[in-house]
């Protein structure tokens, strides 16, 4: 493996493999690490050899059967240099694949041949969209019961709206599945061995030439598009296999074409040839647009791929590993050689290049320099994810990593004063790694609360914090910010008086209070005659604002109160601040309790989003949370639930949303107001507050 940097830029790619969870893209790239001699043995996912896949390096990975981080590989093909990230597959882990495809010139998108496109297809798509990643289909599990790619490659034309193009057609499905035939050549390809290493080449079985010739027919027709020249030798009927690339190649550079492979990852068929065309269709680095942003006028740019340029790259990705913190790099021009020094654009610290590493999962390989292009790791440089760096001549930035909000929020309290400090270690170093996870303390309840895309995220990153800080926890869910209030009006008349050694304090306040219209806190001085003193009225005040803190009730703040002073009394010696203070704090103690009180609590307004077919399912999910429908609109096979639901009712309604539309809704919420919580919420509430106070916990 070469330690310098690549030279012949033409020779790199930059691939992604994404799909929608468990449709083989870790066991696809385990298959493609073997047949470029990276790896000299396949492992399954869930092997029952207990080794694991490679790409997933973590032992929850390996675990659960998942992939939970994006892992980075290098390797070589018919002397092209392809660095490869897996991503993951469940919408949990979404902003491992948008950062992964922010930095990728290529992609593979890998669809299921019995399930088709399904609901994180769409998602990833959407993805490769926004990033403007020029993408291949592996329609893969042609192996398994029910596959069928022919329909498959129609759902990618009429769900994702891609010019889906067969470019093979499958040997025999099902358990019969042995190999595919090539419609640009020709040829059945057959793979043997005991890993499918060895390819024979032969002719295109009798059984099959009608429809092969049919697919090559319409394959030719769509590809044509692309090149006048390759229309014109269809005509002339001189049709050669480097016309066909070159069409290609146009089509998915420009997004305009989708060409669609076959194969078996797990039975090992389909997969060399579709090395082939990555290295045959995919851009190399000088074939891609990429756009940096200056810092003086905020114009965009376009950065040019070439080694003698000033370097600009980005850091995309941090991890923790064996040997520190790893910060994965593209370079998108310049050069990058071992001590050098960087600027990071954000801090504008300089720092100095200690190790540089091309990595392959979780192990590296040491190497001197790298050019524009590449993707590498850095060791031991304190950054975060999204920062750019530059040799500090150019004072630019690349252009960001769409960042989704968290939908899902927990409590998490340590078990004991050492997981304490290990906890907030732990969410230091989690809320650098990912944008998406998120930790704050609330300052009511003075919970530790993580946000994050789904239970499953959260549940992750819970047991990483057990296996690799030592941080046991306890979660729970979020304690609800709920408000309480009167409802009606009472005339309080109240006398602080206390006598100890030397002046006492009193001070009476004579007034009423109830609920207010207009503001949270409404202050209305009516004194007259001066019983009151004016240089008091502001203690009075500020006693009664202080109640607003924690009220009587449930002991949560309380709004929307007016508190009217109207007369009162005054000594000329006990009298003071601190007394008619203390008076409103008393008369609030002694008469709130008496106007009624109510609990309120959050509403929310809701928007689900989802595909019309489950118009039933998202307003069932919702008037089973309290939630009031008010309104619903619908477009192109989409609909979308605007409605007011308590938060109280929102926990765990990204897992419920998803089980019942097939994953294909989301949604979204912001606070919309305070409503009257129900009895029974109330209740119970009031009885926990009580209960803490006698156990003098308030």
């Amino acid at each position: 493996m070469t330690k310098k940097a690549i030279q012949d830029l033409s020779s790199i790619r930059n691939i992604g493999i994404s799909a929608h969870i468990d449709s083989g893209k870790t066991t696809l790239t385990e298959r493609i690490l073997f047949y470029t001699n990276r790896i000299h043995a396949i492992h399954e996912v869930r092997g029952k050899d207990g080794v694991g896949a490679t790409m997933d390096s973590m032992e929850l990975e390996r675990e659960r059967g998942i992939t939970i981080a994006s892992a980075a590989t290098h390797t070589e093909w018919d002397d092209h240099f392809i660095n490869i990230i897996d991503t993951p597959g469940h919408v949990d882990f979404t902003i491992e694949v948008e950062r992964s495809l922010r930095v990728l010139d290529g992609a593979v998108l890998i669809l299921c041949s019995v399930a088709g496109v399904q609901s994180q297809s769409i998602t990833v798509d959407r993805q490769m969209r926004r990033y403007n990643v020029p993408c291949l289909a592996f329609v893969n599990k042609c192996d398994r019961s029910g596959a069928n790619p022919a329909r498959v490659a129609d759902q990618l034309r009429e769900r994702l709206g891609h010019n889906a193009v067969l470019m093979q057609i499958p040997i025999g499905l099902e358990a019969d599945h042995v190999g595919v035939v090539d419609l640009v050549t020709m040829k059945a390809i057959y793979f043997e061995g005991d890993n499918g290493e060895t390819l024979r080449y032969e002719e295109v079985p009798t059984e099959l030439m009608p429809e092969a010739e049919a697919r090559r027919e319409a394959m030719l027709d769509a590809v044509s598009m692309f090149s006048e020249e390759l229309m014109e030798a269809i005509l002339e009927e001189r049709v050669t296999e480097d016309l066909v690339h070159d069409a290609v190649k146009t089509g998915v550079l420009t997004r305009e074409l989708t060409p669609v492979f076959l194969g078996s990852a797990y039975k090992n068929r389909g997969v060399q040839p579709l090395l082939d065309s990555i290295v045959r269709y995919l851009p190399n680095p000088t074939e891609v647009v990429n756009k940096a942003i200056r810092l003086d006028d905020e114009s965009e740019f376009e950065v040019p791929c070439d080694p003698e340029a000033s370097l600009l790259s980005l850091a995309f990705k941090l991890e923790v590993s064996p040997y520190g913190q790893l910060t994965y790099l593209r370079i998108y021009s310049g050069k990058l050689s071992k001590g050098d020094t960087i600027t990071n654009v954000r801090t504008g610290n300089k720092v100095k290049v200690g190790r540089l590493a091309r990595m392959h999962s979780n192990q590296m390989e040491e190497i001197e320099e790298a050019g524009a292009g590449d993707i590498v790791a850095l060791f031991g440089i304190d950054c975060a994810s999204g920062d750019t760096f530059t040799g500090g001549e150019i004072e630019a930035t690349m252009t960001s990593i769409h960042v989704p909000e968290p939908v899902i929020k927990l409590a998490v309290k340590p078990k004991d004063n050492k997981a304490s400090a290990n906890m907030a270690k732990a969410l230091a170093r989690f809320t650098k790694e990912d944008p998406t996870f998120r930790s704050y303390q609330d300052e009511e309840t003075q919970d530790t609360i993580i946000a994050g895309m789904g239970e499953l995220h959260l549940e992750v990153y819970v047991e990483r914090m057990k296996r690799e800080f030592g941080a046991d926890v306890e979660t729970g869910a979020p304690q609800v910010a709920y408000r309480e209030t009167m409802r009606d009006r009472v005339d309080y008349d109240y006398t602080h008086k206390k006598q100890t050694g030397g002046s006492g304090q009193y001070g009476r306040i004579v007034g009423k209070m109830g609920p207010s219209e207009e503001e949270d806190f409404e202050f209305i001085n009516k004194v007259t005659g001066g019983n009151v003193p004016t240089e008091y009225i502001g203690a009075v005040e500020k006693g009664f604002k202080s109640c607003m803190a924690k009220g009587e009730y449930i002991g949560f703040p309380v709004v929307n109160l007016r508190f009217e002073l109207n007369d009162g009394a005054s000594h000329a010696v006990d009298s003071s601040d601190q007394a008619f203070q203390s008076a409103a704090k008393g008369a609030f103690r002694e008469y709130y309790l008496k106007g009624r009180p109510v609990a309120l609590e959050p509403v929310m307004s809701v928007s689900v989003e989802g595909p019309t077919e489950f118009q039933g399912d998202i307003l069932g999910t919702l008037m089973q949370r309290r939630g009031m429908v008010v309104g619903t609109t619908e477009d192109g096979g989409f609909v979308r639930v605007d409605a007011e639901v308590p938060l109280a009712e929102m926990f765990g309604y990204a897992t419920v949303l998803r089980s019942v539309t097939q994953g294909k809704a989301e949604f979204s919420m912001e606070f919309a107001r305070y409503g009257t919580a129900p009895a029974d919420v109330a209740e119970e509430l009031r009885e926990k507050w009580v209960a803490k106070r006698a156990a003098g916990e308030h």
